[in-house]
Formats: C-alpha cells, sequence, structure tokens
C-alpha cells in the first residue's frame, strides 16, 4: 500500500487503483454519506469495502470448509470465489465452477468431503465469462456431458483475456446453453431464473432460485456479477443501471437469501462461524430481509457512484498501480 498527495487531497493506493482517505470532493463526499447512511450498522463493512478499500480475489485466497448451507444448498471454492452446488431430483447444479486449476485441488475434493458425486452435475450457470467462474466447467463438459449456461454476450468473452487476446482454449468450455433475460430453466423438482446484468462483463447474470431448509422454503439471488475493483469493470454506467435493475427484482421476487460468487465482500467467514455454531431455532445467516439485501445493491451502487466520481476528478491517480 502507498500513498499520493496531489495538494491538499490525500490518497491511499491498493492496487490496482487508488481511493481517497480524506479531502473527498463534495461530489464524492454526498455518495459516500448515502452508503453511509443506508448501511446503518448491517452492511457497514460492506459500506467501507467498496466506497473506501476495495480488493480483488485472488486464486490464493484461502479455502473455504464445504459445508451444506441450506438443505439442498452446499458452498464450495474459496472465501472470495464461491461456488455453489443445488441438488435437484435430477442431478446437481452448479452456480459457477471455480478456477480451471484449481479443479483437482479444491473443487472436486470438496464435492467429495460433501459426498457429492461430481458425475451427478447436470448443469452449471455461470455468473459471468471470466475465467475465475467458468474454471472447470470443461472438465465437467468433457468428462460427463454437463450442460453449461451463460449468457449469448459473455459466450463472445470467455477464453479472451482482457486485451483482446485468447487464453488457452482447452480450459475454455465449448459454446454451449445460452440463457436470457426473464428465462426460467426447470430442472427436475428446481427452478432457477436469469436476470441479464452488464456492467461487470457484457453479459453478467443474476440468478433468482428457491432453497429449503426444513420446511421453509426462501427464495436466495446471486448478482452474477459484482465488481470488487472500478478499474476492471467493463462499463460502469451499466453497471449502475443493472444494480438499480437487480433492486428492483430484489423486491418482486422477495429476495430474502444472500448469496455472492465473490464472498469476501459479504463476511463469509463469520456468515459460516454462524451456520456451524446455531442452535436449533437460531436463524440462518444467509436469510435476511428483503429490504436489508435490496440495502446491500444501494450500497454498492453509491460506493459505485463515489469510485466513479474519484476517477472523474483524479484519472492519473486512478490509474496508479
Amino acid at each position: 500500500m502507498s500513498s499520493i498527495k496531489i495538494g491538499a487531497f490525500a490518497l491511499i493506493c491498493v492496487a490496482p487503483l487508488c481511493l481517497a482517505a480524506d479531502g473527498d470532493s463534495p461530489a464524492v463526499k454526498e455518495h459516500v454519506d448515502k452508503a453511509v447512511k443506508i448501511a446503518g450498522t448491517q452492511w457497514a463493512a460492506q459500506e467501507n469495502f467498496f466506497c473506501e478499500n476495495p480488493v480483488p480475489n485472488r486464486p490464493n485466497d484461502p479455502v473455504i470448509t464445504p459445508m451444506k448451507i441450506f438443505d439442498n444448498v452446499y458452498i464450495l471454492g474459496s472465501s472470495s470465489t464461491t461456488i455453489y452446488a443445488i441438488t435437484t431430483t435430477e442431478g446437481i447444479v452448479l452456480l459457477d465452477a471455480g478456477y480451471p486449476d484449481q479443479a483437482d485441488t479444491v473443487l472436486l475434493p470438496q464435492l467429495k468431503k460433501l459426498g457429492l458425486d461430481e458425475s451427478k452435475i447436470k448443469y452449471v450457470f455461470l455468473g459471468h465469462g471470466h475465467v475465475d467462474h467458468y474454471g472447470a466447467s470443461r472438465y465437467l463438459q468433457d468428462k460427463y456431458g454437463t450442460h453449461i449456461v451463460l449468457s449469448a454476450a459473455d459466450w463472445d468473452l470467455v477464453g479472451t483475456r482482457r486485451d483482446g487476446s485468447k487464453k488457452s482454449q482447452e480450459e475454455a468450455p465449448k459454446r454451449d446453453m445460452v440463457i436470457a433475460d426473464g428465462q426460467t430453466m426447470k430442472i427436475g423438482d428446481f427452478s432457477i431464473t436469469a436476470v441479464l446484468l452488464p456492467g461487470h462483463t457484457p453479459g453478467t447474470v443474476g440468478y433468482i432460485f428457491p432453497v429449503k431448509e426444513g420446511k421453509k422454503t426462501y427464495t436466495a439471488g446471486m448478482f452474477g456479477g459484482t465488481v470488487l475493483v472500478p478499474r476492471i469493470a467493463y462499463n460502469l454506467d451499466q453497471y449502475v443501471q443493472s444494480l438499480q435493475k437487480w433492486e428492483e427484482t430484489a423486491k418482486k421476487y422477495k429476495i430474502d437469501v444472500q448469496l455472492q460468487n465473490h464472498a469476501h465482500m459479504l463476511g463469509l467467514p463469520e456468515k459460516l462461524d454462524k451456520l456451524q455454531s446455531r442452535k436449533p431455532g437460531q436463524p440462518n445467516p444467509f436469510v435476511v430481509p428483503t429490504a436489508t439485501y435490496v440495502k446491500y445493491f444501494q450500497v454498492i451502487e453509491e460506493c459505485t457512484l463515489a469510485q466513479k466520481q474519484r476517477a472523474a476528478e483524479h484519472p492519473a491517480a486512478s490509474k496508479k498501480q
């Protein structure tokens, strides 16, 4: 971490973005103040993450202990790049598939530890077309005929580097099923609805689906491409529009389960600790009131606007590191 002074304006540089530590302009401060007010105590840590100290996920982030978080949902992967396995009457559905080079070291051993048969994975629904999400999907596709589901726009992105060159096509899944905005797919007793949310990538997808715990059924939402570091977003204007769209979608569907495929800004370790230690009758830490769920994305929206304004005011500083 390093600091830069531009007159009275102080910056803290956290690669790859420089962020204001003090001296924010009134325009920036207005958005930050709104984010703080919306966050309250519930999302205070998330406000700090998105407004002040965003950090990207990394391949060497700590691996989590895989566990069942609902009767039909399991969490796997790492603290920052998270995978969900959902059991249905027609096999297993994955949301994302982690990094390609971690299939043998993370995903497959975790599935085995949970007693889930990798050969039963029938579908992988991808949040977006970056390599840290499509990961092991090519392995599953080639070995078991698993269907890979993604938006048309991000199928065009899969296997492409940010500079436009191609990654190794051996690790990228072959173009398979395309899902459209508002489309619902049924897999046995399970249904999942897609919402297109461009911004992090051209074809980021959010997913809405039921989760079960005892006699209760909740509605889970996973925003498939949260911008962790604003500098590497595809289009921040589209991203803000998508956040607003997701907020309205959450109200419409009454989403009350907060899942993220980049979960380190969600306080994942604490949630998993609470899940393991909770006593009968205590709430599931992944369940939140719909209004609280919506506020989480309103915080991200205001922080994104603050970061955009900082970059506009100090474009050179925002590109340091």
